[in-house]
């Protein structure tokens, strides 16, 4: 621990945000990175706890408490104040694929587990990963480093989501030849198309993808197994199979009026203004047009926010968002104590541009939608909302929310985004690979496990566990290589 007195010497500082009316005038990250020494000073602010419940990933109150990787926290907080920066990209990377992601994406689950945050503010260990990361490009230790013997064993990844990468990363690594299947144009998954530019810049997985290449992985984009490669093909030339094809099936609503025109799935939206911006800087026009449109987004998690981020940036004219749940309280309650994942509000990018050019938050809490209405081309003119209320189920004893008689109302909307999350994998690949799922759709393995009722096929990310974080995706991807290495070798020491 290099400087005892460092929580209480130094205030938490955060990397500067471009302001909301001059970011959302592009799609390129918004946050400027503090100095380095700057940075040395936010490492300074680690305790190096007893029990460092940042590192832990342990699961509190239904909730991950801690980083999922087990990352070792203190110890590169440590190298980062003592500016020993290599040294703090070594230790990241002995539990880590991927930190230039996380450290962009991730919701933090460490700091808010960390000590500090009991009486103060955490110790700012997301942006001190991304210097940890980005300072090891900048000065050259992120290198190619094929491995020196190959296994002659050969594995199919299929999916080159989070979840993929890492497990084609971890198998590489052991010397056994891998290649990576991606039925999109480009890979990355849920990182290139999920997850909105301003988020994170795709010459970040660029940049990575070529490490991953120079280090002998092979990638095969355009290749839908199931459809245009027969799973038995791949079955038949690899001698294992990792599926990490994520929980692709969006929720829909089905209420009278869904199949109006202007409907569209938050995926779809999010995937053709990505796709149209890397392809032609929106030229082409082949996304799906906000502007000047009053857009609803059904949903309030992370997707929702990107949604509503993204349609400000496309020129909506107002945006609602809502939101079943009620409105969250804005500090910890009894309930909910440390070092339990903080259950309060967030206020995250979009809906502070919403408030900003708009003048209001756009959630509307305890809300839902109950009918669509279109015009006479069939395009969606408004909706019927409806509030809600928490009661208890008589036949299940569940809390359910309901709606409340006299609270209907008709709003103007012509652009429906559903961000209301998703229900597990897609059938065509379970079918072709005939591997068991369970009542959830995921993928069904044995607890704790990665391999699947099918010899010889893996599994592992939201394929496996359902809908979750980037760095519970990476988790299982490690993990899962950890597994098929071990059924490949006998033994392993991933």
């Amino acid at each position: 621990m290099g400087k005892p007195t460092g929580f209480m010497d130094y205030e938490r500082e955060d990397s500067l945000t471009i302001s909301p009316k001059e970011r959302i005038q592009n799609f390129n990250e918004f946050h400027v990175p503090l100095s380095l020494e700057k940075q040395r000073q936010q490492g300074a602010r680690c305790m190096a706890c007893g029990v460092p419940f940042c590192q832990s990933g342990l699961m509190i109150g239904g909730m991950a408490s801690g980083c999922p990787l087990n990352n070792l926290v203190p110890e590169w907080n440590d190298f980062v104040y003592t500016g020993n920066w290599e040294q703090a990209y070594k230790r990241l990377m002995k539990t880590h694929c991927f930190p230039e992601f996380t450290s962009r994406v991730c919701p933090a689950l460490c700091e808010a587990a960390c000590t500090c945050n009991l009486h103060g503010k955490p110790v700012a260990t997301k942006e001190n990963e991304r210097a940890i990361i980005e300072n090891a490009f900048a000065s050259g230790l992120v290198k190619p480093n094929p491995p020196k013997v190959r296994t002659g064993k050969k594995v199919a990844v299929v999916g080159s989501g989070p979840s993929g990468l890492a497990a084609a990363m971890q198998l590489n690594k052991r010397g056994h030849k891998v290649t990576v299947f991606e039925r999109n144009d480009r890979i990355g998954g849920l990182l290139r198309y999920g997850i909105p530019n301003m988020k994170l810049e795709k010459q970040v997985i660029d940049r990575r993808v070529a490490l991953m290449e120079a280090e002998g992985i092979e990638f095969v984009t355009n290749a839908n197994i199931g459809v245009d490669i027969p799973a038995e093909q791949l079955l038949k030339e690899y001698d294992r199979v990792v599926l990490c094809c994520g929980a692709s099936n969006p929720r829909d609503i089905n209420v009278p009026g869904r199949d109006a025109k202007g409907i569209y799935f938050a995926v779809d939206f999010l995937k053709a203004t990505t796709k149209s911006l890397l392809d032609s800087n929106f030229e082409d026009q082949k996304f799906i047009p906000a502007k000047g449109k009053k857009v609803m987004v059904i949903g309030g998690g992370d997707t929702g926010n990107d949604c509503v981020g993204t349609s400000i940036r496309l020129g909506a004219a107002s945006v609602i968002q809502l939101e079943m749940m009620p409105k969250p309280s804005e500090t910890r309650t009894p309930s909910n104590p440390w070092p339990q994942w903080p259950r309060v509000l967030k206020t995250d990018y979009g809906q502070e541009e919403a408030i900003a050019v708009f003048g209001h938050d756009p959630r509307v809490y305890q809300t839902t939608v109950t009918e669509f209405i279109a015009n006479k081309k069939g395009e969606v003119c408004k909706a019927k909302i409806v509030k809600l209320q928490s009661q208890k189920d008589e036949k299940t004893g569940r809390m359910m929310m309901v709606p409340v008689e006299g609270t209907e109302e008709v709003i103007d909307v012509d652009l429906v985004l559903i961000a209301a999350g998703f229900l597990g994998s897609q059938k065509y690949v379970t079918d072709a690979f005939k591997v068991k799922t369970n009542g959830r759709t995921n993928v069904e393995t044995a607890e704790g496990q990665y391999q699947t009722s099918v010899p010889n096929v893996f599994t592992a990310g939201d394929m496996h566990r359902g809908q979750s974080l980037v760095v519970w995706a990476i988790r299982e991807g490690r993990d899962a290589a950890r597994a098929v290495d071990e059924s490949l070798m006998g033994y392993t020491n991933l």
